[in-house]
């Protein structure tokens, strides 16, 4: 059973979600501002959490910030601001999607259940469940990172993106392919979430991000990993 968060200060919506999750066999917990948001991902360890962006107290956006320095759960974030940047700056600070107002409560099951099949996804094909490049190290069924055998917090998708990469070694990705296959391919957002999301990831496992070592550009084509 799913273990869901859902955040919105308007109760009939949150009501709303509740009842279809739950009529899909998830137990959903609910917060209607961000302090309260955060004391229950705190003390609770949920599947993921959908957020609204407008919160009294402490708004969508700082609430994922904070979470992510303490937790990895999947989050989408749910934004009647129907605005690229605002998507984008949804994604950098660390949601793993959103999805805009008004939804199809049908949408947003579809998403719910999309990222959770990502994030517990485990990759079968190795003949170990650790990959190890240099100083970074993947543990594939934990979904955890590891620099110098110190643990980077990555988001699902920022991890679904390494795994990728790291998995095919000097292979040169176009933004759209990433797109495709790290977001899907009904995903409705832009190239841009992937840059966004690639900058993210050289912040975390690089030394220097501008120099990296690891996720590499090929300027007028797209991303790869370097073999070690």
């Amino acid at each position: 059973m799913s273990k869901v968060l859902v955040v919105d200060d308007e109760k009939l919506i949150v009501k709303g979600i509740r009842f279809s999750l739950e009529q899909d066999g998830m137990e959903v917990d609910c917060a209607y501002d961000g302090e309260e948001a955060l004391d229950k991902i705190r003390e609770t360890e949920y599947d993921i959490v959908l957020l609204d962006v407008m919160l009294p107290k402490i708004d969508g956006f700082e609430v994922c910030k904070a979470v992510r320095d303490f937790s990895n759960v999947p989050i989408i974030m749910l934004t009647a601001k129907d605005t690229d940047m605002d998507k984008i700056l949804g994604l950098e600070y660390g949601a793993d999607d959103y999805i805009t107002k008004p939804f199809n409560i049908l949408e947003v099951k579809a998403r719910i259940k999309a990222t959770l099949r990502r994030s517990r996804r485990a990759v079968s094909d190795n003949n170990s469940n650790q990959i190890v490049k240099g100083d970074l190290k993947l543990d594939i069924d934990a979904r955890r990172v590891l620099i110098k055998d110190t643990e980077v917090n990555l988001t699902a998708k920022e991890f679904d993106l390494l795994e990728l990469l790291v998995n095919n070694p000097n292979k040169v990705y176009s933004r759209e392919q990433l797109l495709s296959i790290v977001w899907g391919y009904e995903y409705p957002g832009d190239v841009r979430t992937v840059d966004v999301h690639v900058r993210r990831l050289r912040e975390k496992i690089e030394e220097n991000p501008k120099e990296p070592k690891y996720v590499n550009t090929k300027w007028g084509v797209g991303y790869y990993f370097k073999a070690q």
